[in-house]
């Protein structure tokens, strides 16, 4: 078992890497006691592992309520969200009921932002399944939902009480999730990690056959740099938007493809491609550098190249919805941007370079 400590004064709480620990009592033990507990999951993750947390949280709690979401980001909207005010409400849940999250990110997000919000905010657990969302989502306190016109645009900072990373849910994750959660992990060599990054050029075969060991150490690794930029910029005031490596494009294949089509991880992978292209034009990076960095995620099993979502103005529609992002200022797009190999800065680029860019990566 690894425990990685997210120091945040009096919200600080553990991040647990272990294997088998989701179905034993003794894990919850810790937690804020409480009349009744809810556990919020969808209806791929529930037939795997609701019973067995809900047999583990029994002990804890005099009431185990589930919820069970539809599967998705198609449905990371109100109309979902709504579904775990409405389970709460009518179990007469009080400010003391804990919710879990038990899933992958939409998952997450959504258990998370319910939490911030029901009677001002009640305690939550983060319990992911998937590999993007171990080492990434549930970490931090990001929480939201999309609007058609934005990923994430509605949510808030809030954080957990704890987050449980059993590896054994992996086993059942399938090929395409297990890529798109490495595209989050190799997100932290560039901007942080080279080492990291050498090292996943060594192990990825080792990680696509799920070696244990080796997914351990990518999660543990992954979980560490992200406690250490949050430590220091909770909020995003700076240096936590190095985070979003990737992003910026990303969230506009996902929005342009529509919710669901890309999955998150392979936008981010598509968009880290760019994001190295538009840092080598702004003289910033090496070319050899930008081609590592697209073979590592083309082993991976993600896309290299992007996705047209515009036959009339392909690059005019990635502009549109990038300057809907939340790093945006003044309507000017900004970017996370690789300042040579381990070290990312955010800046913003003239238009007609990006459009050079995105032409240039698109399928």
């Amino acid at each position: 078992m690894e425990t990685v400590h997210i120091d945040l004064g009096e919200r600080s709480y553990p991040i647990v890497i272990a294997e088998g620990l989701l179905a034993q009592s003794s894990t919850w033990q810790a937690l804020p006691k409480a009349a009744a507990a809810l556990v919020v999951t969808n209806d791929v993750v529930a037939p795997l592992y609701l019973s067995a947390l809900k047999q583990a949280l029994s002990g804890q709690y005099a009431q185990v309520h589930e919820v069970v979401l539809p599967d998705g980001e198609a449905h990371k909207d109100w109309q979902t969200l709504n579904l775990i005010f409405d389970a709460l409400l009518r179990h007469g849940c009080d400010r003391k009921t804990v919710l879990f999250a038990l899933g992958g990110g939409v998952v997450g997000d959504m258990t998370g932002f319910a939490a911030a919000s029901y009677m001002r905010g009640v305690p939550f657990v983060q319990v992911p399944t998937t590999l993007l969302s171990q080492v990434d989502s549930s970490v931090g306190g990001k929480t939201a939902i999309n609007h058609p016109l934005g990923k994430n645009m509605i949510g808030a900072f809030y954080q957990p009480q704890l987050v449980l990373c059993d590896l054994a849910t992996l086993d059942t994750l399938p090929e395409r999730e297990l890529s798109a959660g490495l595209g989050e992990i190799i997100k932290y060599g560039p901007i942080a990690d080279m080492q990291f990054f050498d090292w996943l050029e060594q192990n990825m075969d080792g990680l696509l056959r799920r070696d244990r060991d080796m997914l351990a150490h990518a999660v543990k690794r992954s979980v560490e740099i992200k406690a250490w930029v949050v430590g220091q910029d909770e909020k995003e005031a700076g240096l936590r938007a190095i985070l979003n490596f990737g992003h910026t494009f990303g969230h506009a294949i996902e929005a342009g493809m529509g919710y669901g089509n890309w999955l998150h991880g392979e936008g981010v992978a598509a968009g880290m491609v760019m994001a190295a292209e538009l840092s080598q034009r702004l003289g910033l990076v090496e070319a050899s550098f930008v081609s590592r960095l697209r073979k590592l995620i083309e082993r991976a099993g993600l896309p290299v190249r992007a996705a047209v979502i515009d036959v009339q103005d392909n690059a005019g529609r990635y502009l549109e919805l990038m300057r809907v992002d939340k790093k945006s200022e003044a309507g000017e797009i900004r970017f996370v941007l690789i300042d040579g190999p381990g070290k990312a800065v955010m800046r913003s680029a003239p238009d007609a370079l990006v459009r050079e860019v995105i032409e240039s990566c698109c399928a």
